[in-house]
């Protein structure tokens, strides 16, 4: 039997262009650098469906269910989890990064590399708890549409979804006209999906030019033990979580190979967050959830993040010569539990976020950061991918704790449990 290499596949056609990035920029570092343009507008033309494709996904979800009361309880149930697995996230890279001690032995005044235009970042952004909350509410709707805020965006959503439930029939043409436009977004997404490999070659080439190979060794033992933890937590955390749940951390992370191979060229979980969520409910996960557990979680649940904040802080600790105690790490914990709520599924912001917390935990120098700078880079593409999986193992946990997971579309039967004016719209649509 001979084995073919289908061309066509678009997972194919990324590590295509993965490979390809990577020559081009070791070879010829200057070409490479001038492309980062091709991933740029790749990410430009992804957010500029995000926050439509969110808001027009919740509105009908909600507006189906018909069920307040089911609305509350799948976001309590959702937040719950987010914030119970990224404390086990931050936890295991606290005790990764104390059994290896990465940072030992490095000399953090030696450091070269500007991180002012990260720390004026970090200080213009709002990381404390009040500021957080106060956040979630928009100023104005138009405005957080046009920025992409996540989190305002899925809040005017539900109130909307909720407003559209309370008027029953009446509400019917409003749902009817949102389904349609959710699937001309996602129709607009399918288009920009065909020039994916293009933005992770140009990605590609423009990290290796701007950084060079080099840096893929100078802190090799950091990044090692931050790819291994990861692995670790998706494969044995994620893995324990979705066998008690009835299926396949394996099979899972095979389903949504196209998005990981995305992430992997672009650095960003952002780029997959459409796909995302038309694949979680071709899974069988039902509209309402996916449009609820995605949006927040790339706000709430972090995983990769707060795995990467926690190795990290305690890295530049170490190499700065600071032992900090249990209780400074435990306190260094709950300051990443606040900071890494912060962090968006954009490249550099789990950099951006770092120094915030640094900032807000005087014992760890902010300087020492200055030794990331070469392998952030390479670091944020696996943070950004357990982010992904992380995503996607949330939305279906929270999907079959709510029955709401039904592989193949949802039966009728499902359907004759929405109550009956939910019911008549959702037969009509």
């Amino acid at each position: 039997m001979k084995f073919r290499i289908n061309f066509r596949n678009l997972t194919v056609q990324v590590i295509i262009a993965i490979v390809l990035g990577i020559l081009l920029g070791h070879f010829f570092p200057a070409t490479g650098e001038k492309l980062k343009v091709l991933g740029d507008v790749f990410l430009k033309l992804i957010k500029m469906v995000i926050a439509p494709i969110v808001f027009f996904t919740v509105v009908h979800g909600i507006a189906n269910m018909g069920d307040m009361k089911k609305v509350g309880r799948i976001g309590g149930k959702a937040l719950l989890y987010f914030e119970i697995v990224t404390t086990i996230a931050l936890a295991i890279g606290l005790v990764v990064v104390n059994l290896i001690k990465p940072g030992a032995g490095i000399v953090a005044s030696s450091a070269t590399g500007d991180i002012t235009q990260y720390t004026e970042k970090a200080a213009e952004s709002s990381h404390g708890f009040i500021g957080f909350v106060v956040g979630i509410v928009p100023e104005n709707v138009v405005a957080a549409m046009a920025g992409g805020e996540l989190l305002p965006i899925l809040f005017f959503a539900i109130l909307f979804g909720l407003s559209l439930t309370a008027m029953g029939q009446k509400a019917k043409p409003v749902i009817d006209l949102f389904d349609k436009l959710g699937q001309a977004f996602f129709g607009i997404v399918n288009m920009i999906m065909k020039v994916s490999p293009i933005a992770a070659f140009g990605a590609m080439s423009y990290t290796i030019g701007k950084f060079g190979i080099e840096s893929l060794t100078s802190l090799g033992k950091l990044m090692g033990s931050v790819y291994i933890t990861m692995a670790l937590f998706i494969i044995v955390v994620l893995g324990l979580i979705a066998k008690a749940y009835g299926f396949s951390i394996f099979k899972f992370i095979a389903y949504i190979k196209e998005e990981i191979m995305l992430v992997l060229g672009t650095s960003s979980s952002e780029s997959a967050l459409p796909r995302m969520m038309e694949k979680l409910e071709k899974y069988g996960c039902s509209k309402p959830v996916v449009g609820l557990v995605i949006p927040t979680g790339y706000s709430f649940n972090l995983d990769g993040t707060a795995i990467y904040l926690s190795m990290a802080a305690m890295f530049v600790a170490q190499a700065s010569g600071v032992d900090l105690s249990i209780w400074q790490q435990i306190t260094l914990l709950g300051v990443l539990m606040l900071t890494s709520k912060g962090a968006a599924g954009v490249t550099g912001s789990g950099f951006i976020t770092l120094a915030a917390t640094l900032a807000a935990f005087p014992a760890i120098p902010l300087a020492g950061m200055a030794l990331l700078l070469g392998v952030d880079r390479f670091m944020s593409e696996a943070r950004a991918i357990t982010n992904l999986i992380g995503n996607g193992v949330a939305t279906v946990i929270v999907a079959k704790a709510e029955n709401e997971f039904h592989p193949g579309g949802q039966p009728e039967a499902a359907a004759d449990d929405m109550r009956p004016a939910a019911k008549r719209i959702a037969k009509s649509v």
